[in-house]
């Protein structure tokens, strides 16, 4: 049988496609290592790439609404990417200073507050222990029983031996927490620096990318992939505008509940919970359990009341204000967005929530787009 170039070059292809999987599934811990230290390497680009992407939406949205009438020839429009990236970074810098400037001085009052109640409330606490034992006494030969099953020579001996090696490993494990943190200021300043150039040249660097996708593809699979780009693009835009937009509304919410039943905090409460919520579904929880702590140290029944109010507004804004904002701002139905939450969270914790909505968003819409294409080569209308 005679076999042309071209089924030549694809057999040839495809020998050298099934070659490759099974060397990767017979040395699969290889693969994996060479996966992992291939992305430690390029870890900084990747996060310059991501902080590039989130800067680039309000980055844009700046540049529409200030920059949109000037001549990009002139020396003011040559400039329009520069002034649009100063003026993103002052505006980031600015929400991350309100919520330092409204968290950090409350959370220290409060901490000075309970360390002056604190020695008044400990005797008062000391009494109810004293009256719990009198009228409990079985409680005491109780405790009498643990302590005389405690080996107090070998409890000692621990002791000694942990401050003895302990020591050691305490100072290597500072060590170690040292160089990671300067390591890890000095990967985030990399990758700062990057998405700065990123910004500054996204014109360029998408020019440049069309010609290689033009250049070594089809005229059609070049067309595809920048469609598909497009897509992602415009969803995970819209997914960060509603994310932010969701995170707003939950904090007014709470701020205008809180105030209405004059519960204290109100303000540092609302700009938390907004904060903490930019973690879809969840990250709410981490507001709510601050707020609570700051009620217990003023007022316990109040953070009783203060979790029933949030379980409340919890439930209205996972039913109600989430699916619409965000999945309607990414075109995604209310299950999906819960599905991909879950599933991002139980594989990348609070990275893979907030990365696998709009992915799922993408694969929907292109699912959705495939599907009816062949529904209508089969010219079949489902209703």
């Amino acid at each position: 049988m005679q076999l042309d170039k071209q089924t030549i070059r694809k057999l040839r292809g495809l020998i050298l496609f099934t070659l490759v999987i099974l060397v990767g599934l017979l040395r699969f811990d290889v693969v994996l290592g060479a996966a992992r230290f291939l992305l430690h390497i390029l870890f900084p680009l990747l996060l310059g790439g991501a902080i590039a992407f989130v800067l680039s939406v309000p980055m844009g949205r700046i540049e529409k609404r200030c920059f949109s009438s000037v001549n990009p020839n002139s020396k003011l429009g040559k400039a329009t990417a520069p002034l649009s990236l100063v003026l993103t970074l002052i505006f980031v810098l600015a929400l991350l200073g309100l919520v330092v400037v409204v968290v950090l001085p409350e959370l220290g009052s409060t901490i000075a507050t309970l360390g002056k109640t604190l020695p008044e409330k400990v005797p008062l606490l000391l009494k109810k222990v004293e009256l719990l034992f009198a009228n409990n006494p079985e409680l005491i030969q109780y405790i009498e029983e643990i302590e005389g099953s405690l080996n107090w020579e070998e409890i000692i001996n621990q002791l000694v031996d942990f401050f003895r090696f302990g020591a050691n490993t305490m100072l290597d494990s500072t060590i170690s927490v040292a160089k990671s943190i300067v390591s890890g200021v000095g990967t985030f300043f990399i990758a700062f620096v990057f998405a700065c150039y990123i910004l500054l040249q996204r014109e360029t660097l998408g020019r440049q990318a069309r010609k290689l996708l033009f250049a070594y593809l089809k005229k059609e699979r070049a067309e595809e992939i920048l469609r598909i780009c497009s897509l992602t693009h415009r969803t995970f835009t819209n997914f960060l505008t509603g994310q932010c937009l969701e995170a707003v509304i939950l904090g007014v919410m709470f701020f205008i509940a809180m105030t209405i039943l004059r519960f204290p905090f109100a303000v540092l409460v609302g700009v938390l919970i907004a904060f903490t919520a930019l973690i879809p579904i969840f990250g709410a929880f981490v507001g709510c359990a601050v707020g609570t702590f700051l009620l217990l140290t003023v007022n316990p029944p109040q953070a009783l009341a203060f979790i029933a109010l949030f379980l409340v507004l919890q439930q209205i804004e996972g039913n109600l204000i989430y699916p619409k904002v965000v999945g309607g701002s990414i075109g995604l139905p209310a299950i999906w967005v819960l599905a991909a939450v879950s599933l991002g969270g139980s594989l990348f914790g609070v990275v893979g929530m907030l990365v696998f909505i709009p992915i799922v968003s993408v694969l929907y819409a292109l699912l959705k787009e495939n599907v009816y294409q062949r529904l209508e080569k089969k010219q079949i209308d489902i209703k």
